[in-house]
């Protein structure tokens, strides 16, 4: 376990180092605002937009994968919303907001670098693969039933809120030139590439930082049993069946591992600003982004030793 802690802690030391700068007041609140745009408007869609230009796509986008991951994804976001319902009585519009949660696990800022430290950036194609579709699949389902339990759009209005959600994440815009790159067959300029890679040296530990400023502002209250459960679901559940499904697909072990460690990660910031959007279950959410994000060291180490 000591072993698996010096891959896991790194990564939350940078995390906790912005927590206690914020705290401290060391790093101003405003500059975190700022460093959270520069990361994940340019620097992370420069990361994914390098990662899937360059991806092999016949060799990483397997079915089997996205079945794994997006099972369990899936199956936690209904989960989440019939257990907030019976178990905790909260109005429809908290529980998609809750079930949202569990299903945006946080990929990228602790995904990535969690896996890399783990098994090496060689092992990172199957995390892209599985990246390059969270966005589109989990806003596209939390919007559309979102919207269906406020029964406030339909139709043509229903399907302009979804796809201004998706197309205006400057995650899901990088993504997307990624693949139009990766499939017209053209390569990026030396020089080019030599900028984005300045970028994306900056991305990941400027964004984990960030994420410990922005994980300050969400000191947990209340609504104990709620959180206890989304805890559970993001970093119990959500890799559980994606191991299941993992093993019985005959996932590689490559494979196997970026899904179940990237399915037992926390939930993302992307959850609370999804419930702040809709004004719903912003208090039992943020706290679940916070209590998961540390709770993390433990699920990610425990799935450490399972996986092959």
């Amino acid at each position: 376990m000591g072993d698996l802690l010096t891959v896991v802690l790194p990564v939350f030391l940078v995390v906790g180092a912005g927590y206690v700068a914020v705290w401290r007041g060391l790093f101003a609140d405003s500059a975190v605002d700022g460093l959270m745009v520069f990361t994940q408007k340019f620097a992370i869609p420069c990361l994914l937009f390098t990662a899937i230009a360059t991806l092999d796509l016949g060799a990483e986008f397997d079915l089997t994968l996205l079945a794994a991951y997006y099972g369990g994804a899936g199956a936690c976001f209904v989960l989440g919303i019939f257990g907030a319902r019976l178990l905790f009585d909260r109005p429809w519009p908290d529980c998609v907001a809750m079930g949202f949660a569990v299903m945006f696990a946080n990929t990228v800022l602790l995904g990535l670098p969690v896996m890399e430290r783990a098994f090496g950036p060689a092992s990172l194609a199957p995390n892209y693969t599985i990246i390059a579709f969270n966005a589109g699949f989990c806003f596209l389902i939390g919007i559309t039933t979102m919207e269906i339990v406020r029964a406030e759009t339909r139709g043509l209005a229903l399907a302009k809120t979804v796809a201004d959600a998706i197309f205006r994440n400057s995650l899901m815009i990088g993504i997307m030139a990624g693949f139009a790159i990766n499939l017209s067959g053209l390569s990026i300029p030396a020089v080019a590439q030599d900028a984005l890679d300045l970028m994306i040296r900056a991305a990941l530990p400027a964004a984990l930082f960030g994420l410990g400023g922005v994980l300050y502002r969400y000191k947990p209250e209340g609504d104990a049993g709620a959180i206890a459960m989304l805890c559970v679901l993001a970093l119990v559940i959500h890799p559980a069946i994606t191991w299941t499904i993992g093993t019985l697909g005959g996932l590689s072990t490559g494979q196997m591992r970026s899904a179940v460690l990237t399915a037992s990660m926390a939930p993302g910031v992307n959850a609370y600003i999804f419930a702040n959007m809709y004004g719903v279950a912003r208090r039992v959410v943020a706290s679940t982004v916070l209590i998961g994000t540390a709770l993390t060291v433990v699920s990610a180490s425990v799935w450490l030793l399972i996986l092959p």
